[in-house]
């Protein structure tokens, strides 16, 4: 499964090359099993230890060049077409590639926008200028920011096949999780059930343990990234939970929202049904406008605009982020014009990537309403993988 889907991705890398009129991707990494660049895992597989450079051209050819000792590593798994050691120095053999191939732009794994594509250390990466000095290639170095963010935001079909099971796979977590909370039962309570469950079905969580699950309940809640409490659920408590598993290398990254019954009620009351109404209609809307070709900061507009309109405060982040491998993936997201996301909110959404939608307000009184749906793009719009919370759960 993974040698598969790592020739899907190198078959997108080339294609993305072509896009963007750039001849040759250049991963320069050593001892990547202490400082790994994120791109290893996408089109590489394993760690080297000395200096390294794995090469993906225009032209549809992969090259590894990688220590003496480390080619039985690389050849035969499929992902690159010749696998050239060196004993030495990688000088020689990787100039002598440059010098047949002769690129006019060279993507290294810099960037100062994304994480994602900012493996390359500048201590490494001087080391690369000193084995390029004096052959003009040192002067046809790019950021490869948009082959990564292209490349890990747009999922292939088997990456889309794993995703949508960790999505449901997740819900069927949520639906046990109803039949669970009652009042008097803590935040960490309820955590320590999730996990449970995940431990028992042999997944493991989409991000740190802490705070996967996050679990509020009630007013004076903690932040958004913040870890369960041994705050007591009570009537009256709006109760949300955000939470993800991690799934055959790729993760999910839901919230669910529950308010719990007071004596005598039958439903939820007015402000807190409102609040709920707001969120759902905010994805919704925010769904109905994402396709191919719209900024991220536009989507974010949309659900900010409804929510300040109908009389709450703005959501205190970003509306969506990517998913993937991990569970902020790629490089654009949904997210507001703040200097914090550099130039992320302006870039072009891509068919085929993923987003979570994730707005919430505060209801004053009974904690907080909040809601996370994930969707794929498609070239006619969103396509919701998630089955959308649609009402509000009552306990």
């Amino acid at each position: 499964m993974i040698n598969k889907i790592m020739n899907e991705k190198i078959k997108q890398a080339i294609k993305i090359l072509k896009e963007k009129n750039i001849d040759l991707w250049l991963i320069f990494v050593q001892e990547s099993s202490i400082m790994q660049d994120p791109t290893i895992e996408i089109v590489v597989g394993k760690n080297c230890t000395w200096q390294s450079a794995f090469l993906i051209n225009r032209k549809g050819e992969t090259t590894a060049i990688v220590g003496s000792l480390e080619v039985e590593n690389f050849e035969g798994k499929g992902q690159f077409n010749k696998v050239i050691g060196y004993l030495k120095s990688i000088r020689e053999p990787l100039v002598e590639y440059l010098n047949d191939n002769k690129p006019n732009m060279i993507a290294i794994n810099y960037s100062r926008n994304s994480v994602i594509a900012d493996g390359l250390p500048h201590g490494l990466y001087l080391n690369l200028l000193e084995h390029l000095k004096g052959t003009g290639y040192e002067k046809k170095l790019v950021s490869s920011e948009e082959i990564v963010s292209a490349l890990k935001g747009r999922k292939s079909v088997t990456e889309l096949s794993i995703m949508q099971e960790a999505v449901d796979k997740t819900l069927e977590i949520f639906d046990k999780v109803t039949c669970f909370i009652k009042p008097g039962i803590t935040e960490l309570e309820i955590a320590d059930y999730i996990k449970s469950i995940v431990k028992e079905k042999g997944y493991g969580l989409a991000w740190e343990e802490d705070h996967c699950p996050a679990v509020f309940t009630g007013p004076d809640a903690s932040g958004a990234h913040s870890g369960p409490t041994d705050k007591k659920v009570k009537k009256g408590h709006l109760v949300n939970i955000d939470f993800g598993i991690e799934y055959n290398g790729y993760c999910s990254d839901l919230q669910r929202t529950w308010y719990v019954l007071k004596d005598g009620e039958t439903s939820a009351p007015e402000p807190v049904q409102q609040g709920f109404n707001v969120i759902r209609d905010a994805i919704q809307m925010v769904a109905d406008k994402l396709k191919p070709g719209v900024l991220g900061c536009e989507m974010d507009d949309i659900a900010r605009a409804y929510v300040i309109e109908q009389g709450y405060e703005e959501y205190p982040h970003g509306l969506g982020h990517q998913v993937g491998r991990k569970v902020h993936d790629g490089g654009g997201g949904l997210l507001p014009r703040w200097e914090r996301y550099g130039n992320t909110p302006f870039m072009r959404v891509e068919e085929n990537q993923v987003y979570t939608i994730e707005p919430r307000v505060t209801v004053e009184g009974y904690g907080v309403s909040t809601l996370e749906e994930e969707v794929v793009v498609r070239k006619g719009g969103a396509e919701f993988i998630s089955k959308p919370q649609k009402k509000l759960m009552l306990i």
